[in-house]
């Protein structure tokens, strides 16, 4: 399958790392979004191999909240709820 692994530290400050799963070869888009739907940061946007990978957010110039990660890789989508705590 697709999809999110873990995401940890979850609460997390200032970064975390957020692992996911590609059972082929995809092309992956991993996000940062806010509560109101608004694009924060592209974290990727590129093609992967088959396997487990991982990508660390630095929050460091962000606000404290909660945020979602969202992943999209071959039409298929995954995410998650993210706690910045400074």
């Amino acid at each position: 399958g697709y999809g999110l692994s873990s995401v940890y530290p979850n609460p997390f400050n200032p970064s975390t790392t957020i692992e996911f799963y590609a059972e082929n070869a995809s092309n992956l888009n991993a996000a940062i979004y806010d509560l109101s739907g608004r694009l924060i940061e592209t974290l990727m946007n590129e093609s992967i191999n088959s396997g487990s990978h991982s990508v660390v957010w630095d929050a460091s110039n962000h606000s404290s909240g909660i945020y979602i990660v969202k992943i999209l890789m071959n039409q298929i989508s995954d995410s998650y709820f993210i706690h910045l705590i400074k």
